[in-house]
């Protein structure tokens, strides 16, 4: 597994894609595949069959399928656009990520 820039609950925008432009939380990383779950974009359409022993009602359910991280950017929280993240060592030795454009600390 690799470390990613991007974590759970960041707001991220797609910057290439069918969903190009679009906004959303991140909602689930997969680190070993370098993907992550945005939601409310990148809807897949699910033929699933009703199981009533589950509760899970049968039809067509659209669902967020991963998208990769390269596809990705983190939203500055300054700015509301767009940035690049860093790492910056803060003085009790604890790291944390930044966002490029604003030098803004992330989440």
């Amino acid at each position: 597994m690799r470390k990613t820039k991007i974590k759970k609950n960041d707001q991220v925008q797609v910057i290439a894609g069918k969903d190009r432009g679009a906004k959303g939380r991140v909602l689930r990383v997969l680190p070993a595949k370098s993907m992550a779950v945005v939601e409310r974009v990148n809807l897949v359409k699910r033929h699933t069959k009703a199981n009533p022993q589950k509760g899970i009602q049968g039809g067509i359910l659209e669902r967020e399928a991963p998208i990769h991280l390269s596809n990705l950017m983190v939203i500055d929280p300054q700015s509301g656009k767009a940035t690049r993240v860093g790492r910056k060592r803060l003085e009790d030795g604890s790291g944390t990520r930044v966002a490029k454009k604003s030098g803004a600390t992330l989440g």
